[in-house]
């Protein structure tokens, strides 16, 4: 049992790991693999926590090296809300449940961020509030489209995988 847990675990964590080293690729801003990471690990590590730690920690490492600012906090919160939208994932799976959750994270992420981009850099009004939303929509739409990228890339390849490892079948980690 210990072997299989082992297989699982050293499999979904080698996912993860691949998707966090695309984040330094960077060509396209908001095109990131975390999001996606967050509804993963979700999904399927046993562990609660490590659900709400593995993306939060990738997403801080690689900050290090990316850099830092002031709404740190809101991306921050916006991956622990989506961690709780995954553990939806963990029993029911389809195409469709993972694009919903997905979608929603993008949604999420996009109101939580530019609320608090607007409080940093924007005149407190409500046209500033509608100007930073409307500046935000280019970046809103690689966030979809990252998000969605990521996830088919870490659902389809747990998928496929365990059609041929039976130790993956669709169990939690």
């Amino acid at each position: 049992m210990k072997s299989i847990l082992n297989i699982k675990f050293l499999f979904i964590f080698s996912l993860i790991v691949v998707a966090v080293f695309s984040r330094f690729i960077g060509i396209i801003p908001n095109f990131s693999p975390i999001a996606s990471i967050a509804l993963f690990g979700a999904a399927y590590f046993t562990n609660k926590r490590d659900a709400f730690i593995v993306p939060i920690l990738a997403m801080f490492i690689s900050d290090l090296f990316l850099g830092l600012h002031p709404t740190m906090w809101a991306v921050y919160l916006s991956f622990a809300l989506t961690v709780l939208i995954g553990f939806n994932l963990r029993k029911r799976q389809s195409v469709a449940r993972i694009i919903a959750s997905s979608l929603l994270s993008s949604i999420l992420f996009f109101i939580i961020t530019n609320f608090a981009h607007f409080l940093f850099y924007f005149p407190h009004t409500m046209q500033g509030l509608t100007q930073c939303y409307i500046d935000a929509i280019p970046f809103f739409r690689n966030t979809v489209l990252g998000d969605l990228v990521y996830c088919g890339v870490l659902f389809g390849s747990y998928y496929l995988a365990s059609l041929k490892i039976k130790e993956l079948k669709f169990q939690s980690v």
